[in-house]
């Protein structure tokens, strides 16, 4: 089986991280921000970069640069920009041109046919309009594909909101995924690693991680520069404004 993944919308590739870890290869990766284009070839020399708006790729493109056919890629993988659906944003959703990104990733799920998929957002994506964003996405990836005179389909989870520091991360990140795959095997989100100090005991499990943990060891740091006091004078205002 195809351990190659199609990474869409990879930023400086901290998903692709955790897919890498655990036993995938990034066949490609497409990305629009020219900065994070930079980060992914300085990173990872080796990996076949499109560097653009996913508009303009095909989805032809997009599986030759990674050396595939259709029903060859094991996964895609992607999370569309969020801040159409933020709850800290104007959350115009699928008005907003960023929000149409989310049709893209259909596109290229339903065009190279992978084994399965992993979709990515803001949690505010499943209350947008009512829930519109939520059922239009699954809806879409529902729908048969015929190829070659066979008819796939996708068996899509319903979607989840996990939070990193469940994880092991020491950091309070929520996002909702979306999993799917063509053979029809159910799916069961992984269960939290780590658990709030005061369960860790009762559920034998390790305690969330915070800063100290993830930072503690790093030696003491310089003297904060002139703009990051004035920027740091901005960040209970913003708190207010914007919740974060």
């Amino acid at each position: 089986m195809s351990h190659k993944i199609i990474s869409l919308f990879s930023g400086a590739g901290g998903l692709d991280i955790g897919f890498e870890e655990a036993g995938f290869e990034i066949a490609v990766a497409v990305e629009a921000d020219s900065s994070c284009c930079d980060t992914l070839r300085r990173n990872c020399p080796n990996l076949i970069v499109l560097e653009g708006n996913i508009e303009d790729f095909s989805s032809e493109q997009i599986l030759q640069a990674a050396g595939l056919k259709p029903l060859e890629a094991a996964l895609v993988i992607g999370g569309p920009p969020c801040q159409p659906f933020s709850l800290a944003g104007n959350r115009l959703g699928l008005d907003d041109p960023r929000g149409h990104l989310l049709k893209e990733f259909i596109r290229v799920v339903r065009e190279t046919l992978p084994i399965g998929f992993v979709l990515e957002n803001v949690r505010g994506l499943l209350n947008w309009d009512n829930g519109s964003a939520k059922e239009l996405l699954l809806e879409e990836l529902s729908k048969p594909i015929e190829f070659n005179g066979q008819v796939y389909q996708y068996k899509v989870a319903d979607p989840k909101v996990l939070n990193a520091v469940d994880y092991g991360v020491a950091q309070k990140r929520e996002r909702v995924f979306f999993v799917g795959n063509r053979l029809g095997l159910p799916f069961k989100y992984p269960e939290p690693s780590h658990v709030p100090c005061e369960q860790a005991m009762l559920l034998n499990k390790p305690q969330h991680k915070n800063v100290w943990d993830a930072i503690g060891a790093l030696p003491h740091p310089d003297e904060p520069s002139e703009t990051a006091q004035r920027v740091a004078q901005t960040i209970k205002g913003r708190i207010a404004s914007h919740g974060y």
